[in-house]
């Protein structure tokens, strides 16, 4: 390992005063967050509970009309950080690897470590944490112009201000902590997804010593995927609040139940955008990697087939040799092999398992919603009748 190989520092993409302030409470061990977006929810959410209690609205908090609050608490935001303790040793370990296999050739290394030092310094500054508690206080600017902002379905607020002042300050700590927390969670995970994407983006310009026989079929890029997989729990995250905020809006007529199969394949193919897309950035290269290992395996096929015939088919094989047990039929088997690797190379360094992964992430917290349209009495006789055949 080179002196230079040495000197590249390690990646991490999650940091700023959040998680420096979950490392002085006890919550942030290490790399794992989790807790941290557990105590986070439960506070939230245990402070709102206490309060419907006492004002007498405990009947109102525990309905359906208001499920998409208890979702965001105590769902979606340790979810937040389960997949931010998932995804970044992932993140890390691709960098070591594209630094250890070579992928990444000895002269781009010095600007490589130049990236992920700027990476460091642009995922910790408080300012970008203040800017993102300012955006979440300024609910009726950003309703006016993002009218889709996860959390405007304010069901709870709605709901508390029929019942005039008894609740003012239950409805005051939903809007004022609850429903800012959240949205600032959401910006401080779009700033995280940024970041990635510009790496990624810094680190396909880079010189990649791409190799297009590798067994991972994306030329050595293939732990990305890996990477991206660890998305999961954040796309379950995402999923599980519009789940519920569809559940407030059927249950209380707002939306025909319908609408849904036009809103879930769009949020299928949201979610393959957020994060299939930046796979995308590596296209051009790999496309061009399977050109130039095509035209160069191929030659160096055509080449060793024909010395391969000449010798023996056409029988000019040096006399005495023998057929049986010959090495050169193996390295035929092996050439045909590599030929075959470079054809199924893929132009993304993704497959159809994370794609079909990240939907199953999105489409099973909208599962429940079928209650809405098949009660479970109808869902169990014909699941019943689909295993039996009566």
């Amino acid at each position: 390992m080179t002196m230079e190989t040495t000197s590249i520092p390690e990646f991490s993409l999650f940091g700023g005063p959040l998680q420096r302030l979950g490392r002085r409470v006890g919550l942030v061990r290490g790399g794992n967050t989790f807790w941290l977006g557990v105590a986070l929810g439960l506070l939230a959410w245990g402070v709102l509970v206490l309060l419907a209690l006492v004002m007498g609205a405990g009947h109102k908090l525990f309905t359906l009309a208001v499920i998409g609050a208890h979702v965001r608490l105590l769902v979606a935001i340790p979810l937040f950080f389960l997949c931010e303790t998932w995804v970044a040793p992932r993140m890390a370990d691709f960098v070591r690897d594209i630094v250890r296999s070579g992928l990444v050739t000895e002269g781009a290394l010095p600007t490589l470590s130049v990236d992920i030092r700027r990476i460091g310094r642009l995922k910790d500054p408080w300012t970008a944490e203040v800017v993102f508690l300012l955006l979440t206080f300024a609910v009726p600017i950003l309703d006016m112009i993002i009218p889709f902002l996860p959390g405007r379905t304010a069901s709870v607020g709605g709901l508390l201000s029929e019942s005039g002042g008894r609740v003012g300050p239950l409805l005051v700590w939903h809007l004022a902590f609850c429903l800012p927390l959240f949205r600032f969670l959401v910006l401080r995970w779009f700033w995280h997804l940024g970041l990635w994407c510009y790496f990624l983006w810094r680190v396909q310009k880079l010189e990649l010593r791409l190799i297009p026989t590798h067994p991972d079929h994306a030329a050595g890029l293939g732990y990305l995927e890996v990477v991206q997989e660890h998305f999961a729990a954040l796309a379950v995250a995402v999923s599980s609040f519009y789940a519920a905020s569809f559940a407030e809006n059927i249950a209380s007529g707002a939306m025909a139940f319908e609408v849904l199969y036009l809103t879930v394949p769009m949020l299928v193919l949201a979610t393959a955008v957020l994060f299939v897309g930046p796979l995308l950035l590596f296209l051009p290269k790999l496309w061009a990697c399977r050109v130039t290992g095509w035209r160069e395996y191929m030659g160096m096929a055509s080449r060793y087939v024909n010395d391969f015939d000449r010798k023996w088919i056409r029988g000019e094989n040096p006399p005495g040799e023998a057929l049986l047990g010959t090495p050169d039929l193996q390295s035929l088997a092996d050439l045909t092999n590599s030929v075959n690797v470079v054809r199924e190379m893929q132009w993304v360094p993704g497959s159809r398992r994370l794609l079909l992964g990240l939907a199953a992430a999105v489409i099973v917290p909208m599962l429940p919603l079928l209650l809405f349209k098949y009660p479970i009495a109808d869902l169990t006789a014909k699941l019943f009748q689909a295993l039996t055949g009566l």
